[in-house]
């Protein structure tokens, strides 16, 4: 068995908004998989790796988000460092590139526009069908309860963006409200792993507002293997291995993905999900590939 050296970059607590307990859990769980593994495992906070000025490892787990952070890992893959997921994948999963990456790719998503946050205009909302809009900021994740914000009117949606100008947000993904299921899923990309579940049902949400507005789960009969390879082909198309997100299913069956996130917490399925991984990380770090 190959003893592999890896580094490990945690995530910033802010950067975990109502689950830093969960992403500390399935970070630390799936470390000591490695181990198992036969792996040589170092952990570090994203602190402590911007502090280093030389990063003697050739192979990096992370789950880092600070921008910062996400530029020096870059320049390491740059430079042959194997980075898992890749901090170009992580960048790609900031609001509005994941918009573009989607769209472009016609991976099934809630109908969304992305506008700097001094537009006060109406053409995007006569484009957007339905009751309602969701506004998210468009540079990052959502950190604060406000970045993803509903919004009854366009005159509500407006002022949101306001705010975000404000509070000096330089652009947001406005989405169409979406009426249907909402689900939750996580997935490991080159594995046969694959969870989801109704996050209304195992009060797992991050804010119990959302719930509100979409509404009590109906149960639509739909595909999951068909959401299963969605979500896959939505996270190769961003270039993260292990990711989750969100689906709203219709009262067709049809689903689209509302969200994508690289390495989310995995809180309802981490002990299934940990050693699988763990076992994608060492396939891809053993292969280099």
């Amino acid at each position: 068995m190959n003893e592999l050296e890896i580094l490990g970059v945690h995530r910033n607590k802010k950067f975990s908004p109502n689950h830093i307990g969960n992403d500390d859990a399935i970070f630390s769980q799936t470390a000591k998989e490695l181990e198992k593994l036969g792996c040589r495992i170092t952990i570090c906070c994203e602190d402590e790796f911007l502090a280093m000025e030389t990063v003697n490892y050739g192979k990096i787990f992370t789950m880092a988000r600070q921008k910062q952070v996400v530029a020096k890992l870059q320049e390491l893959e740059r430079n042959g460092t194997q980075v898992l997921n890749s901090a170009f994948g992580i960048e790609n999963c900031f609001r509005t590139n994941l918009t573009n990456a989607l769209n472009n790719a016609n991976i099934p998503v809630a109908d969304s526009y992305i506008v700097p946050t001094d537009y006060q205009g109406d053409d995007v909302f006569d484009q957007i069908k339905g009751k309602g809009y969701w506004i998210k900021r468009g540079d990052f994740h959502a950190i604060h309860k406000e970045d993803v914000s509903f919004a009854a009117s366009r005159e509500e949606a407006k002022e949101i963006l306001r705010e975000y100008a404000l509070r000096e947000i330089p652009d947001a993904v406005i989405s169409q409200h979406l009426v249907g299921d909402l689900v939750k899923f996580y997935g490991v990309r080159g594995t046969d792993f694959f969870f989801w579940f109704y996050p209304y049902d195992a009060n797992h949400h991050k804010y119990a507002e959302y719930q509100q507005i979409n509404g009590n789960s109906v149960y639509y009969p739909f595909s999951a293997e068909g959401l299963q390879n969605t979500a896959n082909e939505a996270a190769g198309v961003v270039g993260i291995d292990i990711y989750g997100g969100d689906a709203i299913i219709g009262k067709d069956g049809d689903y689209r993905i509302i969200d994508l996130n690289d390495w989310p917490s995995f809180a309802p399925c981490r002990d299934q999900a940990a050693g699988k991984i763990a076992g994608r990380l060492y396939e891809r770090f053993l292969n280099n590939n």
